[in-house]
């Protein structure tokens, strides 16, 4: 082997890596395995000679004999990854979806074009023997204009708590869908969705993508499902294309040609002829896909699932979710922007009050009996609920919830994230009396993003409620509140720690001490009576 060619880390060992692994050692190219789990890299020692082992992702940026890095890691951190490998000028492989944010994607496109790097999103599908062969029947006119497309990829499993099933299992078929639809994205996208077995994370969606040339295609996925299935169904004028990838090689892609005729010219009838199973060479797509990752990189070439597919992909998938959490509203996609249009508007329930000169942003929904005054500014993507007051010198970030029977009064501020429990109470005075006007004594009081502020808990004002704390139900908190701090009685006493995720962590209330999120696997220090949060790094 000639060790100039193991030039390739993989960062991210586990699930799906070890497939990326086994085939980048195949190939010749793998030069180190990147986890931070020991005991990944600890199961390499057999059949990976010579592949160096580490857990420190800036021993790999800094190494000069890795020139390519591919990415294998949880979605949430490969633009923080690719980012950074990007900028230690490695050409970069990073697993679908390319990051979860369009801003973010197209700063990795940006930074891959400045800096002269190859940038390749795995799209496995595109690599496929059959999907290749599927592409060539729709250019040599085998199937005729293309009417719809199916493609329904489900199973028992594997569940996920990080993401759903949309973002989980929909973006290969909807890299697929693009690519059929001549590299296109469609004007329109709607999804809809449930969640059975984790709150918010949708188990099973189902996606409609509407293209200005008539074509509509269903994606349906779901890990709730008694069989696997993962089939593609392309129907145009003159054929029916099936392609089933858990078949026996010989039968996964076969054709329906002329599936009905016209009698009298205008009566379509069904023509039921046995399908013809299509010839296609057997090669196994993720070597395929690893190895044109290797070529592109040697000859300098785009790939052909480079940032600008993933980011189609991406806008697409975004714009899902975004019709998901709307419940199903058509949302329309003009070039890389998403728009919501009259759905995205702010809702108002009929009886809610919403004095002149509020301002409330997209998506937020002010229910029965609310009353919103008219300084107020409020983001996008709330939810204010029954019987609700917001005062006129009120500020509120985006997606802060604020449940029934709850008045945010004059100079208090809420940032993103806050959740305010039923019934609970701002104050806004120190001594209040009927008889006495103090409103120029009100103090401030101010909760950061992500805190949690629990049913019929009391928050005295002046005091500021530190970043994802978190306030027990009837609590009296009349005191500043560090960051991720539980507090609960009355008066309010810290018992804990809690992560962003709203678990309690193992930690002590000082000292020196560090523990992990077994749900994000964010690490957590603290230092003496401090907390710093820490991202996973593979």
């Amino acid at each position: 082997m000639d060790e100039s060619n193991r030039d390739l880390a993989l960062v991210g060992a586990g699930y799906w890596g070890k497939n990326l692994a086994r085939n980048f050692r195949d190939l010749g190219s793998l030069h180190t395995l990147c986890d931070t789990n020991p005991e990944i890299l600890q199961s390499y020692r057999e059949g990976y000679e010579g592949v160096q082992l580490v857990t420190d992702y800036d021993r790999v940026l800094s190494n000069p004999d890795i020139r390519k890095i591919a990415i294998a890691a949880p979605a949430a951190l490969h633009f923080r990854l690719a980012a950074a490998a990007i900028k230690a000028g490695k050409d970069v492989f990073v697993e679908k979806p390319i990051c979860l944010d369009l801003a973010e994607g197209e700063s990795l496109v940006q930074l891959a074009k400045n800096q002269d790097r190859i940038l390749m999103v795995g799209h496995l599908l595109h690599y496929h023997p059959c999907i290749q062969k599927l592409k060539e029947l729709i250019a040599d006119g085998s199937i005729g204009k293309l009417h719809y497309i199916t493609s329904n990829r489900l199973n028992l499993g594997k569940f996920r708590r990080e993401e759903n099933a949309l973002w989980s299992f929909a973006p290969h078929d909807i890299s697929v869908i693009l690519g059929l639809a001549g590299n296109t994205s469609p004007d329109s996208v709607a999804c809809h969705g449930g969640h059975y077995l984790t709150a918010n994370v949708a188990d099973t969606t189902l996606t409609v993508l509407n293209f200005q040339s008539g074509l509509q295609a269903h994606v349906y996925v779901s890990w709730l499902n008694p069989f696997k299935e993962q089939k593609l169904t392309v129907v145009g004028s003159n054929g029916m294309a099936v392609f089933d990838d858990t078949k026996p090689w010989d039968e996964k892609l076969i054709l329906f040609e002329q599936y009905l005729t016209w009698e009298h010219g205008y009566i379509p009838t069904p023509n039921r002829k046995k399908a013809t199973a299509i010839n296609v060479i057997q090669n196994e797509p993720l070597k395929e896909e690893c190895q044109h990752f290797l070529t592109c990189c040697n000859d300098r070439r785009l790939p052909q699932t480079d940032g600008l597919e993933g980011m189609r992909v991406l806008n697409v998938l975004q714009a899902a979710q975004q019709s998901l959490d709307s419940k199903g509203h058509v949302v329309s996609i003009n070039g890389k922007s998403i728009h919501l249009s009259e759905e995205k508007a702010p809702v108002i329930h009929s009886t809610a009050i919403v004095d002149d000169g509020a301002k409330i942003g997209e998506s937020t929904r002010v229910w029965h009996f609310a009353h919103v005054c008219g300084g107020a500014e409020i983001g996008k993507e709330c939810s204010l609920g029954q019987n609700v007051f917001i005062g006129n010198k009120v500020q509120i970030g985006s997606r802060v919830k604020i449940q029934n029977n709850v008045s945010v009064y004059d100079e208090i501020t809420l940032e993103d994230e806050v959740f305010c429990g039923p019934s609970m109470v701002f104050t806004n005075v120190y001594n209040p009396r009927s008889a006495l006007n103090r409103k120029a004594e009100y103090k401030k009081t101010w909760v950061k993003k992500g805190a949690t502020l629990g049913a019929n808990c009391t928050i005295v004002c002046g005091i500021t409620i530190g970043q994802n704390a978190f306030i027990g139900a009837g609590a009296v908190v009349n005191k500043d509140v560090p960051d991720y701090a539980l507090m609960v009685g009355v008066p309010a006493k810290q018992i804990g720690w809690m992560s962003a995720h709203g678990e309690q962590l193992n930690l002590p209330l000082t000292g020196n001490s560090e523990t992990t999120c077994p749900h994000t696997g964010d690490r957590y220090k603290l230092t003496e009576n401090t907390i710093e949060r820490h991202p996973p790094t593979p």
